[in-house]
């Protein structure tokens, strides 16, 4: 009985025991590291979906039972696990693992680790930017790299910024590169993507990393992944921002109204006869008498011949009858404003992976009559059925509707461009018809203000900027559709095949239209409707092997691709419009222009890669496509690219194996060829490569007429760029430093130009491979981490990348474009310009330095000054390379903290080296051939008598084109600093969200484009590569308020 009592006893202890081991309770315990407590670590059970993550003290609680193991997991640290025991406390100590070059990149068709790639390759990850306001992802690239050049975006919203990647690859071409979006081509508009639906973005320089694109990857490629299913349990994300926009840019500064009648009452004076006393009063009398009459707008209160006396002095009395309206900018200028929501959802089981999203955004200008509405959805499934086949679909669709003011977007010299306009009207004329006493002037009819069109000649009278602007119209409409599915199949073990099928379709609808009042559609009005569908179809098939010996690893890649692209347009002109407020083709009578073309291209493709890998230490990589193009005549259609490429983890050699500061360091360098097709336009109505051809359209009345326009290019091909880039990347003190130094030499041969045909051809120039260029430079990329406690870290970073851009071959000597000159031996954004010397100080005349094969004796317009010969004619100055548009060093910097829950980053942009083209600042520096332009405040500066030493000619309205022709007086430094990002977020403590059901709440204060410092207000040098100011749409600053939530 005693035994049967000891057994059941022990029974019970058992059961007691087991029990206890199967029971579910809370354990917690602290994550710590060398420096204190880590916040942020994942704690995952083992085996199931239970997970949680350490708060700011490094405390953690989730529910475990005991013997169930624990993993911990964070960023750059090694993974540590843990047993349950009896007690409900766990306290574990994780290390760093060192290994930050470990991570993962996207890469041509497929991923690597970073560690062991051939190429140069820079990633930028969805956290860089999920608190940014950034309406086009392309933005979020400036100074995440070197190398890069980012042209600033346009202050229209929804406008892309441009970028160059290692310079400049073609002159005729493009310098665009090649975009590519979950591992197909994409053939539609940037803009409609949404950078919330982005995983990451991974810039492809050097040819190791860029040849399997061949004919497409000359410019270098831009990979876009978007966002799939992670979370083990279903998760939403909610992002909306408010904010506010303005103009980033101040205009240059002008002089006032009372300043500017006594300048032009000199200019008038100055162009006439002053070789005597009785010639000089004259002059005076007559500028007194003419400079109203000239200028036509008098807003003094002073009677129209007594507002300059014959001193040149403005009347003392004058006073401005309406100096409220005197500012046409603050006419045309807002507070723009930013709404912002996005919404997704996303997750995955142990077969499948899904992410779906929502996003809307409403950008309001700051310009009167631009906005930018975008609504986009993206749904991506991920399904796996079982160990051999997998598949996936990943659809898209985004609207766009956007209101331009109409010629302010682009570069435009038209009058209606409301930037050029503002910026170069007179500071005397009013936006509105006043009385003379200074009242408005108001319309019988309706009681509204009258807009004024009464200026001077320089002034476009006639016009008003602020009614067009207001009353022209520039609505175009977009819809996007993307499509791409996959099938992945897995045999034999060490085989995959992929087959990739993607469609992008954009339909663009554009519809303006002008008044009939005021501009360019008086006095009927005039309307024009322009329909586009862009088609482009990609389908590709992948056969991957991969196979590791030993300590040796394989991997070969066979592929197929073929892309088909189709572009219909039609557009229509009518004017005589019937009745108001109807923007379409039956309110108006007469039909001035119709056209219509569908334009087709295709490529076919076969590319291969083959890399080796011995212990993680010697890779090796080779890839090899072939492309045919459509673009090409039969004999020149097919063209090969290729790379080869290695690298040498010199950290797993014994020598440094255990070295206490050098964590990793790498040698890599890449030789190979790529391709650029871009210089011949698959759009153009009158140009194909391998033929003669004719345009349409040159009818006589109801017969319909053709002319050739264009002799045929049979040897026409490829331009072929070769590439060969070397480079170390390194992790020092436990990877608390990390860097990259690189050198590239980009070299372009068969450049595309126009070269003269005979004259007995009738046609004036044929196309032909002649021409070759290089590009070479120095990228250095550091990242530091100052400081790194349990509670605050202070990290810094810097990029820096030189150009050197070479011309080696052209079809002629030279070919002269604008201020440029294109020669071998000199860069394709070189100056070639006057060579101007200042100001005679005897008679105020400007002065260039003489082209000595021209100095004729006797010549008047000839001189001689401090021993130098120089001309008061510009037609025989001499001209001379003076400086380039390109910069000698670019980059950014930037510093970010963390404090507990708050974190503050802060990105600079800038430029050191290379000259601006300043031609707004030279027309603000004469008065033009007549009057009403607007002049810069240097001009007070200006040579008034003899003895003056300036840098400024007399005002002369007879000598405007001597004193304000092309010159290297025009140039300025383009060095800048600009504030380019500010972002302060605030992560909500766990322990209080938690209690709402909220996973994580950040909450933020997103600034973009805040500060710009030039050498002259009013001028951006990032608005242009080659160096020429332009009259655009001036960026805008974003300021946004922002709530981030994961529930």
């Amino acid at each position: 009985m005693k035994l049967k009592l000891q057994w059941i006893y022990s029974l019970l202890i058992a059961l007691s025991i087991q029990f206890s081991y199967a029971q579910e309770r809370t354990v917690t315990g602290i994550v710590s590291g060398d420096t204190g407590v880590i916040p942020g670590v994942n704690v995952i059970v083992k085996g199931t979906k239970v997970s949680t993550q350490t708060d700011f003290d490094g405390g953690f609680s989730i529910k475990a039972k005991t013997g169930d193991v624990l993993l911990f997991s964070y960023v750059g640290m090694d993974q540590v696990t843990a047993v349950v025991g009896p007690s409900s406390t766990v306290n574990v100590k994780m290390k760093d693992s060192g290994k930050a070059l470990d991570e993962v990149v996207v890469v041509a068709y497929g991923k690597a680790k970073k560690s062991s790639y051939t190429g140069s390759a820079a990633s930028i990850k969805a956290e860089d930017f999920a608190n940014r306001a950034v309406t086009n992802v392309l933005s979020t690239i400036e100074g995440a790299t070197s190398g890069v050049q980012i042209q600033s975006a346009s202050g229209q919203p929804g406008a892309a910024p441009a970028i160059r990647i290692r310079g400049f690859s073609s002159i005729n071409g493009s310098n665009t590169p090649l975009y590519v979006v979950d591992g197909v081509p994409f053939a539609g508009d940037i803009s409609t993507l949404n950078s919330a639906d982005i995983e990451s973005l991974t810039v492809l320089k050097d040819a190791s990393s860029t040849s399997l694109y061949g004919s497409k990857a000359a410019n270098g490629v831009i990979i876009i992944t978007t966002k799939t299913g992670k979370s083990s349990k279903d998760k939403f994300s909610l992002n909306v921002s408010q904010g506010l926009t303005s103009r980033l840019i101040k205009e240059y500064d002008r002089v006032s109204a009372f300043d500017y009648y006594p300048l032009e009452w000199e200019a008038i004076r100055n162009s006439r006869a002053m070789g005597t006393p009785a010639q000089i009063a004259a002059a005076n009398t007559y500028a007194s008498a003419n400079v109203q009459p000239l200028l036509v707008t008098n807003p003094f209160n002073v009677p129209n011949g007594q507002v300059v006396g014959t001193d040149g002095k403005l009347n003392p009395n004058a006073q401005l009858l309406y100096p409220n309206d005197l500012d046409w900018t603050r006419e045309l200028e807002r507070a723009g404003t930013r709404q912002n929501a996005d919404f997704s959802y996303q997750g995955k089981s142990d077969k499948s992976n899904y992410f779906a999203s929502l996003g809307y955004l409403n950008e309001e200008g700051y310009l009167q009559n631009s906005d930018y509405e975008r609504i986009s959805a993206r749904l991506n499934i991920n399904t796996t059925f079982n160990d051999w086949l997998k598949t996936g679909i990943n659809l898209s669709g985004t609207t766009t509707d956007s209101n331009l003011a109409v010629n302010g977007v682009d570069n435009s010299t038209s009058v209606n461009n409301p930037f050029r306009a503002t910026r170069f009207m007179g500071p005397i004329y009013p936006v509105y018809d006043h009385k003379p006493n200074g009242d408005f002037l108001l319309d019988p009819i309706t009681g509204d203000k009258i807009y004024s069109i009464s200026r001077g000649a320089s002034a476009a009278p006639g016009r008003n900027i602020v009614y067009e602007t207001l009353n022209n119209t520039d609505n175009q409409k977009g819809t996007a559709l993307s499509a791409r599915t996959y099938v992945e199949f897995k045999f034999l073990k060490d085989f995959k095949f992929t087959a990739n099928a993607a469609l992008d379709k954009t339909y663009f609808n554009r519809t303006y239209s002008y008044n009939p009042e005021i501009g360019d559609g008086a006095p009927t009005g005039l309307m024009a409707k322009e329909n586009r569908v862009l088609t482009g179809v990609t389908y590709n098939q992948l056969l991957n092997y991969d196979k590791k010996i030993g300590e040796h690893t394989i991997s070969v890649l066979l592929g197929h691709e073929s892309f088909d692209y189709e572009r219909e347009w039609l557009n229509g002109t009518k004017t005589g419009q019937v009745s108001p407020d109807n923007v379409e083709f039956i309110n108006y009578a007469t039909v001035t222009d119709l056209n219509s073309y569908t334009r087709n291209y295709g490529t076919e493709s076969y590319f291969s890669r083959v890399g080796y890998d011995y212990k993680d230490k010697y890779i090796l990589s080779g890839s090899f496509r072939r492309d045919g193009s459509s673009k090409f005549t039969k004999d020149n259609r097919w063209g090969n690219f290729w790379s080869v490429g290695g690298a040498w983890v010199l950290t797993k050699e014994s020598f440094l194996e255990n070295s206490g500061w050098i964590n990793e360091l790498k040698l890599r360098a890449s030789f190979g060829e790529v391709g650029n097709d871009s210089h011949i336009n698959h759009d153009d109505l009158s140009f194909y490569a391998g033929q003669s051809t004719f345009s349409l359209g040159y009818d006589n009345g109801s017969e319909g007429g053709v002319v050739t326009n264009a002799s045929g290019a049979a040897n026409l091909k490829w331009e072929k760029n070769t590439q060969k880039d070397i480079a170390v990347e390194f992790g020092l003190f436990k990877n608390r430093l990390r860097g990259s130094v690189e050198y590239y030499n980009r070299s372009t041969d068969d450049l595309i130009f126009s070269v003269p045909n005979p004259l007995s051809s009738g046609l004036d120039n044929r196309i032909e491979n002649i021409g070759s260029m290089f590009n070479r430079g120095f990228e250095v990329s550091l990242d530091g981490i100052v400081v790194k406690t349990a509670d605050f870290s202070w990290g810094l970073n810097v990029n820096a990348s030189t150009i050197h851009n070479e011309i080696t071959k052209l079809p002629q000597k030279e070919i002269i474009n604008g201020t440029k000159k294109l020669m071998v031996g000199q860069s394709m954004y070189d100056y070639w310009l006057r060579d101007w010397y200042g100001v005679d100080s005897t008679d105020g005349y400007a002065l260039y330095v003489s082209d000595p094969t021209l100095i004729v004796a006797g010549d008047i317009t000839q001189r001689v000054v401090n021993g130098v010969n120089v001309t008061t004619d510009p037609n025989k100055a001499l001209y001379h390379y003076a400086d380039s548009a390109i910069p000698d060093l670019f980059g950014s910097f930037g510093t970010n903290f963390e404090y507990k829950g708050l974190r503050l980053e802060v990105l600079f942009a800038y430029q050191i080296g290379g000259m601006m083209y300043d031609t707004n600042y030279a027309s603000l520096m004469h008065t033009g051939s007549s009057y009403g332009s607007a002049l810069s405040v240097d001009a007070l500066n200006r040579w008034q008598k003899p003895g003056d030493i300036t840098d400024v000619p007399r005002m002369d309205v007879s000598r405007n084109t001597q004193s304000s022709a092309a010159s290297d007086r025009w140039l300025i430094g383009s060095d800048y600093l600009s504030l380019r990002q500010v972002n302060l977020s605030y992560k909500m403590p766990s322990e209080l969200i938690s209690k709402l059901g909220v996973d994580n709440a950040t909450l933020y204060v997103n600034g973009e484009n805040l500060l710009l410092f030039t050498k002259r207000q009013g001028m951006d040098p990032s608005q242009t590569f080659n160096g020429t100011t332009q009259n655009r749409y001036m960026p805008s600053r974003a300021i946004t308020l922002g709530l981030n939530l994961n529930f």
